[in-house]
C-alpha cells in the first residue's frame, strides 16, 4: 500500500470517528502516521466518567475488519492454546476496572521545540469503566505454572507492513489487576478502541493496553528483536518507541527492568532511558472551561486528578497563575486507577483570570510548573521542570494546561454565585458507582468486581 493510500485510509477512519464521537475533535499529526481525535472540550474533564463519545483515540495501523466475536486470542511462550472471544466470555467471570487511559504522548504538543508525530495537548486522557475477564484467571488456566516474575508480551492485530504492534508488561502486573476487555460503559467496545477484545491495563500509559488482542506471549524477557515466531520487527514499539530520552539519544534495548514506575524510572541511575509504564501524577480543570465568560461572584472550579498506580493525595488550584494556591477538595468515586474529582470555590472579580491545577501523588510527588530545554535534558529534574525528550512522552507540567478565564460584572447585586456546574453530572455517576461499588474501595480490596 502507498503512502498516499495509508494517509487517505487514516482520514476516511478519522472522518468516520467523527461522525459517531461528536465530543471529539481531530488533533494535528504532524508525521501524517496516526488516527488521532481527543476531547472537544474541557468539559469533559468536569466529568468522573467519560462517555465514550468523548473519549480520545490514537492508533497507528487500520482497524482491522471483524465482524463478531469469533476473533481468537492465541497463547504462546509460557502458555498453550487459543480461545475465541466468545469462550472466553462464557468460561471465566465478568469483572469490571474504572480505568483512566491517557496516552503517553499526551502533553506532546507542549514540548519547546515541538517533536514529532501527534501535537496533543491536554485531549489525551479519558476514564471508562471497562468490562471483561480477569487476565490472572486466563493465565492460570494456559500455563502449566505462572511464574512470579517475568513478562507477558501482548500483540495486536492490527496489519502492519513493518512488523506487528507487541508490547510487555512484567507478570506481576498482569495478574494482578489487568483483564481482557471486551466492553466499555456498559456497551461492546468500539471499533476503535479494539473491538473485540483488547488487553487493559489500569493506571498505565494507553499504549500498554493493546487493541486487537491477537495473542498472549509469556517469557522471562521484554519482548526483544527476533523474540517472537512473527516476520517483521517484533521490538519496535517496546524498545524504541515510547521511550522516554534527550535528543539525540538512541534507547538501548533491554531485556528487563526492575522498577516500573515511570516517574522513578526517570529518578534512576540504573535506567537512562525510562520505558512508560505507569502514569505520572496528572490534573486538569474543566470547569469553568474558558470558551464563554462567567459572571462576578462565588463559582465552583472543578477538575480531574490522577495519578496511575498511586494514589492522589491532593489537588491545589491558583486562578492568578500559580502564583498563590487554595486546597481543593477530593470527592466523588475513589478507584485505584482512575482519576479523582476535585474542587474548590472562588469568588471571582471582574477580568480575565488564570487558573491553573496542580496534583501531588501518595508518594509526594508534585507536578513540575514546565517542561525543560532540548539542552538541559534530564537535568531539569534538578531544577523542578519536567525534561524535554525527543518522544514528548508522559509529560505532566501544570502550567501549560493553565487557562484563562474572562469574569464579567454582576448583573445584579441579588446574584450571588454561578449555578453548581458539575452538580447536575453526580447523578449519572450514581448508577456507575453501583456497577463498580462492592468492595472495590481504594485499600479495602481488589480493582476488580465480580459481575456475574
Amino acid at each position: 500500500m502507498s503512502i498516499e493510500d495509508r494517509s487517505r485510509g487514516r482520514h476516511e477512519e478519522i472522518e468516520a470517528i467523527l461522525e459517531r464521537k461528536p465530543g471529539v475533535r481531530e488533533v494535528r499529526d504532524e508525521d501524517d502516521r496516526y488516527t488521532v481525535v481527543g476531547a472537544a472540550s474541557r468539559g469533559t474533564y468536569a466529568n468522573w466518567l467519560t462517555p465514550i463519545e468523548d473519549h480520545f483515540v490514537c492508533h497507528r495501523n487500520a482497524i482491522p475488519e471483524i465482524e463478531d466475536d469469533s476473533w481468537t486470542v492465541t497463547f504462546s511462550g509460557g502458555l498453550e492454546g487459543e480461545a475465541s472471544v466468545a469462550d472466553l466470555v462464557e468460561r471465566f467471570p465478568t469483572v469490571a476496572v474504572a480505568h483512566t487511559m491517557e496516552c503517553a504522548g499526551n502533553g506532546r504538543g507542549q514540548h519547546d521545540p515541538e517533536t514529532a508525530s501527534v501535537q496533543w495537548d491536554w485531549e489525551a486522557a479519558a476514564t471508562a469503566v471497562w468490562t471483561g475477564v480477569p487476565l490472572s484467571s486466563v493465565l492460570r488456566a494456559y500455563a502449566e505454572d505462572v511464574p512470579e516474575t517475568g513478562w507477558l508480551t501482548a500483540i495486536g492485530g492490527d496489519p502492519d507492513e513493518e512488523g506487528i504492534f507487541a508490547r510487555s508488561i512484567p507478570v506481576e502486573k498482569a495478574t494482578d489487576d489487568c483483564i481482557l476487555a471486551v466492553g466499555a460503559n456498559g456497551r461492546p467496545i468500539p471499533a476503535e478502541h479494539g473491538y473485540p477484545v483488547r488487553l487493559l491495563v489500569p493506571g498505565w500509559y494507553g499504549v500498554n493496553s493493546v487493541k486487537w488482542l491477537d495473542e498472549l506471549c509469556l517469557a522471562d524477557s521484554m519482548v526483544t528483536e527476533g523474540a517472537l515466531d512473527r516476520p517483521g520487527r517484533h521490538a519496535k514499539w517496546q524498545q524504541d518507541e515510547y521511550r522516554i530520552h534527550p535528543a539525540g539519544e538512541i534507547p538501548e534495548h533491554l531485556e528487563t527492568v526492575e522498577t516500573f514506575d515511570t516517574w522513578e524510572q526517570l529518578e534512576s541511575e540504573e535506567i537512562d532511558h525510562p520505558y512508560t509504564f505507569d502514569q505520572n501524577v496528572m490534573s486538569l480543570i474543566g470547569a469553568p472551561d474558558g470558551e464563554e465568560p462567567i459572571r462576578a461572584g462565588s463559582v465552583d472550579v472543578c477538575g480531574v486528578a490522577w495519578a496511575g498506580d498511586d494514589a492522589v493525595a491532593g489537588v491545589e488550584v491558583s486562578t492568578d497563575g500559580g502564583e498563590t494556591w487554595e486546597d481543593a477538595e477530593l470527592f466523588g468515586p475513589d478507584y485505584a486507577g482512575a482519576w479523582r474529582l476535585f474542587r474548590t470555590w472562588w469568588d471571582a472579580t471582574p477580568g480575565a483570570h488564570t487558573l491553573v491545577s496542580r496534583a501531588t501523588d501518595e508518594r509526594g510527588r508534585t507536578q513540575p510548573a514546565t517542561i525543560g530545554s532540548p539542552d538541559e535534558g534530564f537535568d531539569a529534574l534538578d531544577s523542578g521542570r519536567y525534561p524535554w525528550n525527543e518522544g514528548g512522552y508522559a509529560a505532566n507540567p501544570y502550567l501549560p494546561n493553565a487557562l484563562t478565564v474572562e469574569v464579567e460584572p454582576r448583573a445584579d447585586r441579588f446574584e450571588s454565585r454561578n449555578p453548581l456546574r458539575f452538580s447536575h453530572r453526580i447523578v449519572p455517576l450514581i448508577t456507575m458507582c453501583e456497577l463498580v461499588r462492592g468492595d472495590d474501595r481504594r485499600g479495602h480490596g481488589r480493582r476488580t468486581v465480580d459481575l456475574r
